[in-house]
């Protein structure tokens, strides 16, 4: 418990000093500061959960909030947050789950390499984070949390130079340990969740992705 309790805390201290390094650096005129917010649906793998439970294919909502810095042309991080409410498939025991995580990612600009036009930008964003999950219902008892890397893509459309609407598809990879007891995982996930998710990028220092 003082582990997981100790694991948060530097998560937080981390969260906030890196938002206020974020906003420091975004003041420069070259700098490349957004912040994003993104919704959609999640799928979970069946592997994640224990006998007698599994969670449906597809589950809603899944909610993304970001800040990004591109600390190069081609190359920036990410801070972002993720919310993911899954539920029982129909065959399985009821219950339902939140699934958080928090990631801090390297984002690499390929709309060079996938040029497709001068208002879409394509990108990619990898690292590690830490996931939180916590049962509803019945079984309450069973939060875990767990080391994670995620990878994904995000095709962005401008629509203005401070604003970009973008899909992001995004794979979460779960270290979670094994259930022991298996009493421990009714209604808990350790496993795998993929996400898809629509939302929109407002630029706080210009416009990066409208290339005249």
């Amino acid at each position: 418990m003082n582990a997981k309790i100790n694991r948060l805390k530097i998560t937080s201290l981390t969260t906030c000093f890196l938002m206020g390094w974020f906003s420091v650096m975004a003041q420069g005129d070259t700098s490349t500061f957004k912040a994003q917010i993104a919704l959609g649906v999640n799928s979970p793998s069946n592997d994640g959960f224990v006998e007698d439970f599994k969670g449906k294919s597809v589950n809603f909502p899944t909610v993304n909030l970001g800040f990004q810095y591109m600390f190069k042309p081609v190359l920036g991080a990410k801070l972002d947050y993720g919310f993911n409410r899954i539920s029982n498939d129909e065959s399985s025991q009821d219950f339902k789950l939140n699934y958080s995580r928090i990631n801090l990612q390297l984002v690499y600009d390929a709309s060079r390499v996938i040029a497709l036009s001068n208002r879409i930008g394509a990108f990619l964003h990898v690292g590690p984070g830490i996931s939180m999950l916590k049962p509803l219902g019945n079984y309450v008892q069973n939060k875990v949390s767990f080391l994670n890397a995620m990878a994904g893509l995000e095709l962005h459309y401008g629509i203005s130079d401070d604003l970009t609407v973008y899909l992001d598809t995004s794979y979460i990879l779960g270290f979670g340990k094994d259930f022991n007891p298996i009493s421990s995982g009714f209604g808990a996930f350790n496993g795998n969740l993929l996400t898809i998710t629509f939302g929109a990028s407002l630029s706080l220092s210009g416009c990066y992705y409208c290339r005249d």
